[in-house]
């Protein structure tokens, strides 16, 4: 980094008009900064990134063996992307991700747990009270997801939360 010590020197000179105590002391705070910028350079910590081994297209499930795990040798790579395998595995791709690319994180998401139109199990309790009915989703979503749910027996749409096991917790307003 390049400095232009002549830039600051019209104020000192007004500076010493006050006194020379106070060029003396902003002499030798001058001369500890410039020490403090002439140290010896510090080195980056390693930095790491995933990378697919082969292209991976979008609504795919993304294994383990079609990662590597690589050093990251440009310094101006920012961004939200995947620094290690088990942050990736299990994913599923919203976008084709290129071989020897890293991952952005934006470019996964949670695998669905309920797929719109198929048959799911909607559940209501409050209390000891527990009904349930069959239903199906309008909307394919992951698990803590709120999404709409036809009632397949009277039609009734409902609103609910998706839960580990595929069913649909419907909340009472």
């Amino acid at each position: 980094m390049t400095f232009r010590r002549t830039a600051n020197l019209p104020r000192l000179k007004a500076v010493a008009t006050c006194g020379n105590l106070i060029l003396r002391v902003l002499g030798v705070t001058g001369v500890m900064c410039a020490g403090l910028l002439s140290s010896q350079p510090v080195l980056a910590e390693r930095r790491m990134a995933v990378i697919p081994t082969q292209t991976i297209y979008p609504g795919e499930v993304i294994d383990a063996h079609r990662l590597e795990e690589v050093e990251v040798t440009n310094p101006a790579l920012t961004g939200d992307y995947a620094v290690s395998a088990d942050q990736v595995t299990g994913k599923v791709t919203s976008r084709t991700l290129l071989q020897g690319r890293v991952i952005l994180v934006s470019a996964l998401r949670e695998p669905y747990a309920v797929e719109r139109g198929k048959a799911v199990r909607i559940v209501f309790s409050n209390g000891p009270l527990t009904i349930t009915a069959g239903g199906a989703p309008l909307e394919n979503a992951a698990v803590g997801d709120l999404i709409r749910v036809r009632n397949t027996d009277s039609g009734i749409i409902v609103s609910g939360t998706v839960m580990d096991d595929g069913t649909i917790h419907v909340v009472a307003k």
